[in-house]
């Protein structure tokens, strides 16, 4: 009866405590995963949070003569999320997570879709860079691709 009794608690606690069993790859992704639902719930704080302080975000710009790469700084992303109507919708639908990670470093591989008030506008592939720091893991790094086609559906 006593070993029934000390199985369930410990299988309690398994569930109680479920952040303590999630792997590191699973812990960058719930980070991502955070970040788009902050978007889609207009969450500044719940967007900061995905962040370190000095994080950077680039955009691949594909031109017949040859790609450029265009710079964003976070607070002017987070700044485009708080100003965003109410009515407006934003979706970014993440259709794969490949991460790796090495120590302290993460790697995401997400290609995406991006639909505002249910109407697809454009996808691509995000490449985040994140780093597990004193608070857990933040997102220091973003660039990613923005095209109409061709797109996976």
């Amino acid at each position: 009866m006593t070993k029934r009794i000390l199985f369930a608690g410990l299988l309690g606690l398994l569930f109680c405590f479920p952040a303590f069993s999630q792997t590191e790859e699973e812990q960058v992704e719930a980070v991502i995963k955070s970040l788009f639902e902050g978007m889609r719930a207009k969450d500044v704080d719940q967007v900061t949070a995905a962040f370190s302080k000095d994080a950077l975000m680039q955009t691949v710009i594909a031109k017949p003569e040859g790609s450029e790469v265009a710079s964003n700084a976070v607070a002017d992303f987070i700044s485009r999320i708080a100003s965003t109507p109410v009515e407006t919708q934003l979706d970014e639908r993440i259709l794969a997570y490949q991460i790796k990670i090495d120590g302290t470093m993460a790697s995401a591989w997400t290609p995406y879709q991006f639909y505002t008030n249910g109407t697809f506008s454009h996808c691509g592939v995000n490449s985040f860079q994140l780093v597990k720091m004193a608070e857990g893991w933040k997102i220091v790094y973003i660039i990613d691709t923005r095209r109409k086609e061709p797109c996976e559906r």
